[in-house]
């Protein structure tokens, strides 16, 4: 390895390629392949290029293959036109454009692409997430249409791209690593993604100047909502869903992160439309939609209730009244009856709900126990209103907890979202009531031996659907357990928009 390109040959000024290409400009390495990526100026057609030139000693024999083999694929990618990438216009090997004292394995030449530098782009801070998602779908169109040709693009490195000056992303500097494959170029979308909501690359074999992904104890990457809030669910889960090899949905496919950016473009859009205004049916014209707050309808309607027990009670005790004067003998009356304290029955506390694992049985428990701590059970990393979790159990059904807004039904983009209760010691857990307005919710009841443990390894103990406002899960037999998941593993509403909330959560041990 000891060259004259690795002794510092290689600076502006230098001329490679036989003499044609006068270099101007460093624009990054890819150590992976010892790939440099240069602007020069072409002699003897007086134009700038972007030149990927290969560095290495060609005396080695496994060093001279990869790069034949890096030079093969760039070759066979001349023939691939497409906006997003750079024209190749020349592959130069050993013997054929490239002398042996150079230093070099070979050269890619492509035409210079006028724009920003990615890690330019981010340096101060992350793009914001519309634009950035704009700016990934542009690419994906170009990997999309390559692997429909069979073709590696080799876009891992963001070094290799540059920001167009009409904001779309191209690849400047070709030349995909021996070892390349489609699924490459499809996790390098993720990571260009998540680059450009964060900062961040998460990739392996990055450049010094960006700072790695973060990753979870488990090893996984950390979501981009978690460091930019600002991101929208949608995109903070295609970007780690799309890096991620995993159980839970993975996205392995170009076209398939086109049909997601698609969509995060659709639900952006409509949230930035002002509300239409009413239509005429003879009351005053507003531009604002009569309030559809379902916390504020719940509470309404427990008032007006309210008032008219009230006024029945009123009636009762005035027609009571009015017996008792007309009646000749006070002995004919009945034994005095405590209307402030009626005899429980035994079936106490069923609220008619679609109660999963033995919700007919008449189980007897005590009074609820609170939990020291109710937080967003989060095993991928991606957790939903986390600053809310805390009102199920405060008391009031009109405070609740809202899942993000999902475009897809789960678990297209995660396995499920839920809550983890966790009481200062066992309990003997016998049923959970639940309060909460999201007809068509799937909720299981699961025990955990710990805080963080991954939902494969928590059991399920009871489940059912939300399908009234009240629902009550029984458990087959009472669980002791210290750590309790209430786990969503469908939301409530229709396509485009599922959501669930939950108002409240009581757990009941045994008596």
């Amino acid at each position: 390895m000891g060259t004259r390109a690795q002794r510092g040959a290689l600076a502006p000024g230098g001329v490679v390629g036989d003499g044609r290409y006068r270099l101007l400009a460093q624009f990054g390495i890819d150590e992976r392949a010892g790939a440099h990526l240069w602007r020069a100026r072409d002699g003897q057609l007086r134009r700038d290029v972007a030149l990927t030139m290969l560095v290495g000693d060609p005396a080695d024999p496994e060093a001279a293959l990869l790069g034949r083999r890096t030079l093969e694929r760039a070759a066979h990618a001349a023939t691939f036109e497409h906006p997003g990438v750079a024209r190749v216009l020349d592959v130069l090997s050993l013997g054929s454009g490239i002398s042996s004292s150079e230093g070099l394995l070979g050269i890619v030449v492509a035409e210079w692409t006028k724009g920003t530098d990615l890690i330019d782009l981010v340096a101060e801070r992350p793009v914001e997430p519309g634009a950035a998602a704009r700016m990934v779908r542009a690419l994906a169109e170009s990997v999309d249409q390559a692997h429909q040709s069979g073709l590696v693009l080799g876009i891992d490195h963001p070094q290799r791209l540059r920001l167009t000056p009409d904001g779309r992303l191209r690849l400047a500097f070709p030349g995909p690593l021996p070892d390349a494959t489609l699924r490459d170029d499809v996790k390098a979308l993720g990571s260009v993604l998540y680059l450009l909501l964060t900062g961040r690359w998460a990739l392996p074999g990055g450049p010094p100047a960006l700072p790695p992904a973060p990753k979870s104890p488990t090893g996984r990457i950390v979501p981009a909502k978690s460091l930019q809030p600002r991101v929208p669910q949608e995109l903070s889960a295609l970007s780690v869903r799309t890096i991620e090899d995993g159980d839970h949905g993975g996205i392995r496919t170009s076209a398939a992160i086109l049909r997601a950016l698609d969509q995060a473009a659709e639900a952006a859009e409509r949230a930035k439309q002002p509300p239409e205004p009413s239509e005429s049916d003879g009351t005053v014209w507003t531009t604002k939609k009569p309030t559809t707050d379902k916390a504020r309808r719940r509470k309404l309607a427990l008032g007006v209730t309210v008032l008219v027990c009230a006024a029945v009670g009123v009636l009762a005790w005035l027609g009571m009244m009015a017996i008792s004067f007309f009646q000749d003998d006070s002995d004919t009356s009945g034994p005095p009856v405590n209307l402030a304290d009626p005899t429980p029955t035994q079936n106490e506390g069923q609220s008619g709900g679609n109660g999963g694992n033995g919700g007919n049985q008449q189980v007897q428990t005590g009074q609820p126990v609170a939990p020291s701590e109710i937080t967003v059970y989060n095993p991928e990393g991606e957790g939903d209103s986390p600053e809310d979790a805390q009102l199920t159990t405060d008391g009031d059904p009109g405070t609740v907890w809202r899942t993000d807004m999902y475009q897809q039904q789960l678990p297209a983009l995660k396995s499920g979202v839920g809550l983890m209760a966790t009481f200062d010691e066992p309990v003997d857990l016998a049923k959970v009531r639940i309060v909460g307005d999201s007809p068509g919710t799937e909720i299981e009841i699961r025990t955990a031996s710990g805080p963080d443990v991954p939902l494969e390894a928590s059991q399920v103990v009871a489940k059912g659907t939300m399908d009234q406002v009240n629902t009550e899960l029984s458990l087959e037999k009472p669980a002791q357990s210290q750590y309790v998941i209430v786990w969503v593993s469908k939301l409530g509403g229709q396509e485009p928009e599922f959501v669930s909330e939950i108002g409240e959560v009581k757990f009941l041990p045994s008596a």
